[in-house]
């Protein structure tokens, strides 16, 4: 939960923007361990939550990463 909040924080006082790096990796790390504790805990509406907000997390990442350039790409530039 306080990778969560952290992330949320820093993104509400501008020190990170929500579609930064750090901010899904922190939202995708904490939501993915909540996910797991709500499993063990058989929270199931809590686990459908996370594992949603995980899977986003995850998948603005990999989005981000895919959008980046290449070096080859700026070596030819």
């Amino acid at each position: 939960m306080f990778l969560i909040l952290c992330a949320f924080f820093l993104e509400t006082q501008s020190v990170i923007h929500s579609k930064a790096s750090s901010y899904l990796m922190l939202m995708a790390i904490g939501s993915g361990i909540l996910a797991i504790r709500a499993y063990l805990i058989e929270e199931w509406a809590f686990l459908i939550l996370e594992v949603a907000w995980f899977f986003t997390a995850v998948a603005g990442f990999i989005r981000r990463e895919s959008n980046k350039p290449s070096k080859d790409s700026e070596m030819e530039d």
